[in-house]
């Protein structure tokens, strides 16, 4: 059984979509999976239980039509059993075009698409979260197979790896005798971030309060942001904006030797869940917990402006202020003193 997931998005959508491949590889346990994902992301998936190939689109295939499809078409030539489009966009459907001798070729069901799809899944209304929209595809598998549903996740990283990346950190200065936090303080959705005034009373009062450490990430472009805010909190020697990792697997090594993550909603905050690192999430006027927070539980949890009482006229600054930073930190704390403290 050869069986093709396509979802090339960004690092959080791709890490709960996943959640397909391992229902898959525990319904098929001899078939071979392979995972198509855009190239920045692809090397999250390095040695993954239930993945056995990640296919990755590059940018430049990303500019150029055709350079993409003829990597689609070199991918088909597999000649998959199992097609399973969950972007189900014009251009992800060539996945399916190209592989019309697929018994299945499954889609999400949209007007004026999926024309090349066996079956068209229209969005569950009462799904729990977005892991479970993303399973809801795996339904017409029934007709023929006893799917067993899994909505787990999870990401790899050797014991070489995070060896490696701990020396590298205890480089730069980080005592691993202490308790050590991952904070996003940034995020590359600009709306996503929580208010920086907010957030600097946050990590200094969580530092005034814990004996802790806490590590500012970043990606290139979020470097300058990252060092400009640890300059506001007067360089606090307990806060590290020195670590430096250069890909998303870093990434991944990096929080893999945390005791606890806090901060913006996004990728790395899924990331952190699926090395089941103890995590808080901050999510903006936009997003939704419920879709985003998936398989939560009392070691991720988050928190919402919908929570609190909204008044009719507030501005979105006011509304995402109403996540106030005493309520951040007792929220940290909860978790620290649960999951962290020894």
């Amino acid at each position: 059984m050869k069986i093709l997931v396509i979802r090339f998005k960004q690092i959080g959508d791709s890490i709960l979509a996943s959640a397909i491949c391992n229902s898959l590889k525990e319904t098929f346990p001899d078939s071979e999976i392979d995972y198509v994902l855009y190239e920045h992301v692809a090397p999250l998936f390095k040695n993954h239980k239930y993945i056995n190939n990640v296919i990755t689109i590059t940018k430049e295939e990303q500019k150029n039509p055709f350079k993409y499809l003829l990597k689609v078409f070199k991918v088909t030539r597999k000649k998959y059993d199992i097609v399973i489009d969950i972007m189900s966009t014009p251009k992800s459907e060539f996945f399916t075009l190209f592989s019309l001798g697929a018994k299945y070729r499954i889609g999400r069901a949209k007007k004026y698409r999926g024309y090349t799809y066996t079956d068209k899944i229209k969005e569950p209304k009462n799904s729990i979260d977005k892991i479970d929209k993303f399973l809801a595809l795996l339904k017409p598998l029934e007709k023929e197979f006893n799917v067993k549903y899994t909505s787990s996740y999870s990401i790899n990283v050797t014991d070489e790896e995070k060896s490696y990346m701990k020396n590298k950190m205890i480089a730069s200065g980080i005592n691993f005798s202490k308790p050590i936090f991952a904070c996003a303080i940034n995020s590359r959705v600009p709306r996503k971030v929580y208010p920086i005034d907010n957030m600097m009373k946050v990590i200094k009062t969580l530092l005034d309060n814990l004996d802790i450490q806490i590590i500012f990430y970043y990606s290139p472009n979020e470097r300058e942001f990252a060092k400009e805010t640890h300059k506001k909190l007067d360089n606090n020697k307990n806060i590290f904006s020195n670590v430096e990792t250069s890909s998303i697997r870093e990434l991944a090594m990096l929080l893999a030797n945390c005791d606890l993550f806090f901060g913006n909603e996004g990728g790395p905050r899924h990331l952190a869940q699926a090395l089941d690192i103890p995590s808080f999430a901050i999510f903006s006027p936009e997003s939704e917990k419920k879709e985003w927070l998936a398989n939560k539980n009392e070691r991720h949890l988050g928190v919402e402006p919908q929570e609190f009482n909204i008044s009719e006229g507030m501005t979105r600054d006011e509304i995402y202020r109403l996540i106030t930073p005493d309520y951040i930190v007792s929220e940290v704390t909860k978790l620290y003193n649960t999951f962290v403290k020894k």
